[in-house]
């Protein structure tokens, strides 16, 4: 009995002690600044003409609460927190509630933030969710709380909190779904709006029509079983037919939320830095954003992909002289699924691995001119154990050919032939040194693209080329200010020479062939459909396989890749093949138009010499195909070329795989 008595007496005692500790927490709390709800945590984002494109937690157009619909303000308090006018920030009830529920289940079942708590949290960008985080949210209520009315949390809430594609704060939201005011919005308007926050990618009418009805059939259950509404405005709004909008007044582009997700992914490892003057401002962020880049490539890929709704595609503009991104799509339709493909998916690259074999070839004396018999071959790679590649549709030239002709018609005996005369491990230690971080294994198959490779690691790699042989790391944020200017952040340029210029201009120059007409023999270069449409000198390489389709190509300005294929992996049709290229060219040339571009200048160790470019034999008067090739000075050819078939493969532990490249010839339009 008298244990009892002491265990009563220690839990008052503990429980005045705590009463007395938490209203000392909010006196302390009261005593402090008064924080600027209006400015605290926003972010704006400036593309490279320093415009804003993007507002985050902090909107351009603010809602007092008395023009907001109040079918929002009462939709939201019963949804979201409805003892919200009676607690000081945090119920206790509920907390209790919800543990005891996600105890019973042994998982997290339900939650108990209340709205400050929730807008506490939208006030911050979204960082890893530690302990540390999660009391700092706790403490940033307690100010909340102490310093502002009621009325002017929920109107703060409001306004910044995310209705989905990028569109933040109930104006924003009521203009974008409806074209209309908030304060003008019906119940069902309302109802469908209130209900998107809890999950915008799932929620949006837009995406999921369904889920988002079902979701505002329960938020109206709620306002019916809570007495707000009587059961003839529910039965009204329930039936209501909406309309939607879904445009921006102001860059209404659909993918633009993609390149977004990029800059706020990259601003996510900066960690602190950036944290800080989120809790007592907000910050300014200037990225690469290129609007006439972006747009070129989100209306090509709309215009050329309109009978089929399936199939992906992907696209990534970059300044080769910086590595900074200017445009990225990561999605036909981010409406639709906001899975980021340029920068979250790896898929097998397929023949755009080619270059980097032949600037290792290269690099180890081969030429321009260097040939390999292009015929059907069986490689022993080890005791019982062979490998038999083959080109698109078995046709092979039954000839010896150039690593010109080879590059141009993306010939795959000759890549495996130069990759198992070179050693295996060369192609491995160049993609390392131009950029690909992906752990490659030293194959057979290697050259043909088995290895699946994240969309924006390969282009950055060809942005090596584009530089001339300068790596750079790929980058989407030029700096961050704080709202008065002052510099937080600024990218410092990481570039580092790791190719020779000479050879790097050499082999640019060679994937100019994979559109060039000079280069038609047995078969087409493997980008000639697209030749009339360029009007300006590129280096090129399309890759395939049954499941992805690839097309990079660059100058000095600007390397552009597309990827097209399907999310579930789904082999791809003779006619999914047309995309790609078309909207390669198409977007190039668009962001292109009205600007000066130039190629290369030659180095001064390099020579050009007019060459037979399929034999690369020096071209005579009765050559049929005659071409400029490029050279280091003393490795011009001869008459005759040495064809490089007398070798025999030693390697012995070398693994194999099949990749399938080029699965479409294009046919050469007249």
């Amino acid at each position: 009995m008298k244990f009892l008595k002491k265990i009563t007496k220690l839990m008052i005692f503990l429980f005045f002690i705590g009463i007395f500790l938490i209203a000392g927490v909010y006196i302390y709390a009261k005593m402090l600044p008064k924080i600027d709800i209006n400015k605290t945590g926003s972010y704006y984002l400036y593309d490279t003409n320093n415009e804003i494109f993007f507002q985050g937690n902090g909107t351009s157009e603010w809602a007092n609460l008395e023009d907001i619909s109040p079918y929002v303000t009462l939709a939201t308090i019963n949804i979201e927190d409805k003892d919200f006018y009676s607690h000081h920030g945090f119920d206790v009830l509920r907390i209790m509630k919800a543990m005891y529920v996600n105890i019973m289940n042994k998982e997290y079942k339900q939650g108990a933030s209340t709205i400050t708590q929730q807008f506490a949290k939208n006030l911050y960008l979204d960082f890893d969710k530690t302990w540390e985080r999660k009391l700092n949210e706790v403490w940033y209520t307690i100010q909340i709380e102490t310093h502002y009315e009621k009325d002017d949390i929920l109107e703060g809430y409001l306004n910044c909190i995310n209705y989905g594609h990028g569109v933040y704060g109930i104006e924003n939201a009521s203009e974008f779904y409806f074209n209309k005011k908030a304060k003008d919005l019906t119940l069902a308007e309302a109802s469908m709006l209130v209900g998107i926050p809890k999950s915008p990618s799932n929620y949006s009418p837009l995406v999921n029509p369904e889920i988002a009805k079902a979701r505002q059939k329960y938020i109206l259950n709620t306002l019916l079983k809570n007495k707000v509404i009587n059961e003839q405005e529910y039965n009204e709004a329930l039936n209501q037919e909406l309309t939607y909008y879904g445009k921006k007044d102001k860059l209404n582009l659909n993918t633009i939320m993609y390149y977004q997700d990029a800059v706020m992914d990259e601003l996510k490892s900066l960690g602190s830095l950036v944290e800080t003057n989120l809790k007592t401002g907000g910050i300014k962020i200037y990225t690469n954003l290129d609007l006439k880049a972006q747009t070129s490539l989100e209306e090509s890929i709309k215009n050329n992909i309109t009978d089929n709704d399936e199939i992906e595609a992907s696209g990534i503009m970059l300044n080769p002289e910086t590595g900074g991104v200017i445009a990225l799509v990561g999605g036909r339709d981010y409406n639709k699924s906001q899975f980021n493909r340029a920068i979250n998916s790896k898929r097998q690259v397929g023949s755009i691995m080619k270059p980097f074999l032949y600037y290792n070839a290269l690099e180890n004396g081969f030429t321009a001119s260097t040939s390999f018999l292009s015929q059907e071959t069986t490689f022993t790679l080890g005791t019982n154990n062979v490998y038999t590649p083959q080109n698109y549709n078995n046709l092979y030239a039954n000839k010896a050919i150039s690593m010109a002709a080879a590059l141009s018609f993306s010939d795959n005996i000759y890549a495996v032939k130069t990759h198992l005369f070179l050693g295996s491990e060369n192609l491995v230690d160049t993609a390392k040194r131009v950029g690909i971080k992906t752990k490659l294994e030293a194959i057979a198959s290697l050259p043909l693209g088995t290895v699946e490779l994240n969309h924006l690691e390969i282009t950055n790699a060809y942005a090596t080329l584009a530089s001339e042989g300068v790596k750079h790391e790929p980058f989407f944020i030029k700096k961050i200010t704080d709202l008065s200017g002052n510099v937080i952040y600024e990218h410092a340029d990481t570039g580092e020479v790791v190719l020779n210029k000479s050879l790097t201009f050499i082999l640019n120059d060679l994937l100019k062939g994979t559109y060039d007409y000079n280069m038609v023999d047995y078969t087409y270069p493997t980008n000639i459909s697209i030749a009339s449409l360029l009007t300006h000198d590129y280096g090129m390489k399309s890759g395939s396989t049954d499941t992805d389709n690839w097309i990079i190509g660059f100058n000095k300005d600007i390397v552009t890749s597309i990827w097209i294929g399907y999310d579930d992996n789904k082999s791809m049709t003779a006619s999914d093949y047309k995309y790609s290229k078309k909207i390669w060219a198409n977007a190039v040339e668009s962001y292109l138009k009205d600007k000066e571009v130039s190629w290369y200048e030659i180095p001064s160790n390099v020579v050009g010499v007019i060459v037979d470019p399929i034999t690369g034999n020096l071209a005579t008067n009765d050559s049929k195909n005659k071409k400029i090739l490029y050279y280091i000075k003393g490795s011009e050819p001869g008459n005759i070329q040495e064809v490089f078939d007398t070798y025999e493969n030693t390697e012995e532990n070398l693994e194999t795989g099949v990749g399938e490249e080029d699965k479409k010839n294009d046919e050469v339009k007249e």
